[in-house]
């Protein structure tokens, strides 16, 4: 009995580390992975090196935003720390909001807002003027 448990504890390891394999050659098949093989292991932005545990902090941006364009060249990605991706898809953000038009308020002179209206007044009692 004890060699058909060993020869099926063999078996089922040899299954775990077929798994195990087929899942490396998947991931490493993904655009992150094939991006950490063709650029350097530094942020594009500040130039932060990573390395070790600390290289889960560096991500790929694709530069064109569509995640679904992965040339094979990597022409589409950089590589980017968690905080400048965070900081690029902020500006991105930004930029489209403005490029939606023209606000609706009134950048004219009689809009009635004068900030400075009372600053004389208060310069005066200051004694700086």
């Amino acid at each position: 009995m004890t060699s058909k448990k060993g020869s099926a504890d063999r078996e089922r390891l040899a299954k775990i580390v077929a798994e195990a394999r087929r899942h490396r050659e998947e991931q490493e098949k993904t655009y992150r992975e094939r991006a950490l093989k063709l650029f350097p292991w530094i942020c594009a932005r500040c130039g932060r090196e990573f390395s070790g545990k600390r290289l889960r902090e560096l991500t790929v941006h694709h530069k064109d935003h569509n995640h679904d364009n992965n040339p094979p060249d990597g022409s589409n990605w950089e590589l980017l720390c968690i905080y400048c991706h965070d900081n690029e898809h902020d500006r991105i953000a930004v930029a489209e909001s403005y490029d939606a038009g023209p606000s609706d308020r009134n950048h004219s002179s009689d809009s009635g807002n004068t900030p400075f209206a009372g600053l004389s007044d208060l310069l005066k009692k200051k004694g700086v003027i």
